[in-house]
């Protein structure tokens, strides 16, 4: 786990073994760990999951991220990489990649004095595969059985059978009334998860414009017949964004280093069919916030949101802010691909494309757990100084690239014998021909 968060080259096994030290030595050993499913995970992301709770106060809830990712795979023999759309392509063309499916739940360390800045950790990571298609002539059978395997393999499904796994583990832990809040994109806030929400657990999600919500039923019913659980239809997201009879707040939530002001209209309790009769939800409609690009430019303005929940006592502020915090899932999956090699690993067994990954981002996620336990919710490394070229502005938190390099500071800091600074002898030219390199800037500060 350690070569791996400081290892210079790509992150397969062989590039581990080097950063390890064990270049001259058996290597079988180290691809059996994950071959032979000797690697226990849930007990890697159990240690994680006790260390995030313990930053939580007393009462406070634990607010969890869930969202999937691909990890781009180039072999046609891999275990469960298939043709996906690339999420990076142009809009006006689908493009497709083979690539591996993930799941990845993380939870939200809120710090400071008013508990609005968080960073996620993750705390489970899942191979979440599709069956393959079957062929053209297979019989009906066979397609009614891919059918039902991919109806079960949706990430919907899977995403709910971790939550459910996730409550279990926090109701075994001393504080068994802390509450669970997921927050979702639209692509999760479907009918699937909805229903399938474990106890004690809020969701907060992501909603289409166009949705067709209902009023709760008038007390009085009718005479004869079965209850009715829908009243009167209730405007769409964008109707009441576009109602000047409903006034506009003003709420304040914390997001990119700073504090912003949001323009919202609420709706509650409202109903709708994907979340059940039964269930009473809060609409949170936010306006389109202002920007400029750069310096001068005239202000744009970017899509308005639209948030559901399933607690219509939630004050729309926190409902905002846990909605804010999600973004850093997708910070962590880039710092997962790029800094730690997240699929990278040239792998074939199926054990081994499962548990690789998920050893890669546990250790990703002690290494944050471990800089807040050390440095509190703001704090620095110290061991390095920063370089020349660095624009003095103050950052809200140390990225990971900081962190690696603290952490290379104490692992090889005393062999490199550690320097501060740059060196004291002047160049007798601005443009030297020849460039003097030090090994420990190499080393220290590199980057994939």
């Amino acid at each position: 786990m350690l070569s791996s968060l400081v290892c210079l080259g790509r992150h397969t096994i062989t590039g581990l073994l080097h950063a390890a030290g064990g270049s001259f030595q058996n290597w079988s050993a180290l691809y059996r760990v994950f071959s032979q499913s000797r690697l226990d995970s849930e007990a890697l992301f159990a240690a994680v999951r006790r260390g995030v709770v313990a930053q939580l106060r007393p009462g406070e809830p634990l607010v969890v991220a869930l969202d999937d990712s691909l990890l781009p795979k180039r072999g046609t023999k891999t275990p469960g990489v298939a043709w996906r759309r690339d999420p990076l392509g142009p809009p006006f063309q689908t493009n497709l990649m083979r690539a591996q499916r993930v799941l990845e739940i993380s939870a939200a360390v809120p710090g400071g004095a008013d508990r609005q800045a968080a960073r996620l950790i993750p705390l489970d990571f899942q191979h979440a595969p599709t069956p393959p298609k079957p062929r053209k002539n297979a019989s009906a059978q066979q397609r009614r059985q891919y059918r039902e395997a991919s109806r079960k393999a949706s990430l919907a499904r899977r995403g709910a059978a971790r939550l459910h796994q996730l409550r279990q583990n926090l109701d075994q832990q001393p504080d068994t009334a802390r509450r669970l809040e997921v927050v979702v994109d639209g692509r999760f806030t479907n009918r699937v998860l909805l229903k399938n929400l474990p106890p004690r657990t809020v969701l907060i999600g992501r909603l289409r414009q166009d949705a067709k919500l209902y009023q709760l039923p008038s007390a009085r019913g009718a005479a004869t017949g079965r209850r009715r659980c829908y009243g009167q239809r209730a405007p769409t997201p964008e109707q009441l964004r576009q109602d000047d009879g409903v006034p506009w707040e003003r709420v304040t939530a914390y997001a990119a280093g700073q504090r912003h002001a949001f323009r919202i209209k609420t709706l509650a309790p409202v109903r709708w069919r994907p979340a059940g009769g039964q269930a009473n939800l809060r609409l949170v409609v936010i306006a389109p916030l202002g920007y400029r690009p750069r310096k001068g430019s005239r202000l744009l303005y970017r899509r308005p949101a639209y948030l559901l929940a399933t607690d219509t006592a939630m004050s729309p502020q926190q409902i905002v802010q846990h909605y804010l915090w999600r973004w850093d899932i997708e910070v962590n999956f880039r710092d997962q691909k790029t800094l730690l090699g997240v699929g990278q690993a040239q792998v074939r067994h199926p054990r081994s494309v499962e548990a690789v990954p998920q050893l890669l981002v546990a250790a990703y996620a002690g290494l944050l757990l471990a800089a807040r336990q050390a440095y509190g919710p703001a704090g620095f490394p110290d061991a390095l100084p920063p370089p020349k070229w660095r624009a003095k502005r103050s950052k809200s938190r140390p990225s990971t690239q900081d962190l690696i390099q603290q952490l290379r500071a104490e692992l090889w800091g005393d062999s490199l014998r550690r320097f501060s600074g740059f060196p004291s002898t002047t160049q007798p030219h601005h443009k030297p021909q020849k460039l003097r390199c030090s090994l420990p800037t190499a080393l220290l500060y590199a980057s994939p």
